[in-house]
């Protein structure tokens, strides 16, 4: 048994995910399932709705028995028939029907599409937080190495009478502070792990090293994949509009019933049906000619809900074209960003090795020394950062251009 158990666990445990895997497993998670099966019920009620407008076969049976029989009133009867029936023109409703599911199928796969790339833009910025903490956290663990290094150099020249006890102190302080940071940043990383795992529906463990293509020469096709599903809405809604005003025209129905009756009389001088069946077949119209304005409210209220849904549609498309923009400003101040937190690393690793050579020379305290030693690590985990942050910035592009965030990793 505990062999089986350790060929289990072993895969669990060993196997990593890189971007494109967290990506791939997070697209066809519970709630990505949840929206396509209410599109697949939406694609099914459409193919109902046009098969309503199929002829129609029904048949079906009586049997009675009669208290008192008289002439064509049999004691007991029975009949069998079988109906057809078809709607010829039903004043072009039909149609604006038919175009409004399709309009509102094509809303529901672009909205399937908008959900898949919205979880797709927040494992991406998760990923890269992780790898930005994780950069952070080594940054500290350095750090701390280093302070315990000269609470114990301190320390020594305290014990010889050469350092004063606000020195050690500060060098502790300092110390107790960058563990505490720690834990934090520590907290920040179990909490993207556990948001992955949720999102993911599966246990996480990430690798490093992935990365989005350059986006400099991307150009935007089409609308965000959210605009594109508003706008099939909106055109659902002018369909529905339209197919009001088919109640002005009338209605055409064909039927054609077959009636086969079998009468049992106790007297045969009650027996007066000449024929057994009947075919009744005819051709019926229906036109209503006035209905006190319903017909006319009726399309109204579904054109006032049609150009509220338009005027949504293009403020929201306005909105995501400025989104856009500020993307791809806020991607050219990320790179400017690297830049500046690259020479910020330089200066402060050659600050560093200066004060640290003065300090431990005795020219300069302890106070100095500290400040350069926090500010170099800083330097290190803000460049990793200014690094990652740059990915999330192409991602956000991607996003904003209407393109498949998964298409674009590598």
């Amino acid at each position: 048994m505990k062999k089986i158990y350790f060929t289990f666990l072993v895969p669990i445990f060993l196997y990593s995910q890189n971007l494109e895997e967290l990506v791939n497993l997070t697209i066809e998670n519970r709630l990505v399932q949840s929206s396509k099966q209410n599109l697949d019920a939406l694609k099914d009620e459409y193919k109902s709705v046009q098969r309503g407008y199929l002829p129609k076969l029904d048949t079906g049976a009586s049997y009675s028995i009669n208290e008192h029989e008289y002439a064509g009133n049999p004691k007991k009867g029975a009949n069998i028939y079988g109906s057809l029936n078809y709607m010829l023109f039903d004043g072009g409703k039909k149609y604006d029907i038919y175009d409004g599911y399709e309009s509102d199928i094509k809303s529901g796969e672009k909205s399937v599409d908008a959900l898949r790339n919205d979880l797709s833009l927040t494992v991406v910025n998760y990923y890269f937080d992780y790898l930005s903490f994780i950069a952070r956290k080594d940054a500290k663990q350095k750090e701390i190495e280093q302070l315990i290094a000269q609470e114990d150099r301190v320390g020594r020249f305290y014990s010889a009478g050469t350092a004063t006890e606000d020195e050690l102190q500060k060098i502790v302080s300092r110390l107790q502070n960058a563990i505490v940071e720690l834990q934090e940043v520590e907290l920040d990383i179990i909490t993207i792990i556990h948001n992955l795992e949720y999102v993911t529906g599966t246990k996480v463990s990430i690798t490093e090293g992935s990365k989005l293509e350059d986006v400099s020469s991307l150009v935007q096709k089409n609308p965000r994949f959210d605009i594109q599903a508003l706008d099939f809405g909106t055109q659902s809604k002018q369909s529905i509009a339209k197919a009001q005003k088919s109640d002005y025209y009338p209605t055409i129905t064909l039927d054609n019933t077959y009636n086969y009756y079998d009468r049992n009389y106790d007297k045969e001088s009650n027996d007066t049906d000449i024929k057994n069946h009947q075919n009744i077949a005819s051709a019926n119209m229906k036109w209503n000619l006035f209905s006190f304005g319903e017909t006319q409210y009726k399309y109204e209220s579904k054109q006032k809900e049609y150009l509220a849904s338009r005027s949504n549609f293009e403020y929201e498309k306005n909105k995501a074209d400025v989104d856009l923009q500020l993307a791809l400003k806020a991607y050219d101040i990320s790179k400017a960003k690297i830049k500046s937190t690259e020479a910020t690393l330089r200066a402060s690793q050659t600050a560093y090795e200066i004060i640290k050579s003065k300090y431990e020379n005795g020219l300069i305290d302890n106070v100095a020394f500290l400040q350069s030693l926090s500010e170099k690590f800083d330097a290190i985990s803000q460049h990793k950062k200014a690094i990652n942050d740059l990915e999330v910035k192409k991602a956000t592009i991607i996003y904003h251009s209407g393109e498949k965030l998964q298409e674009y990793i590598r």
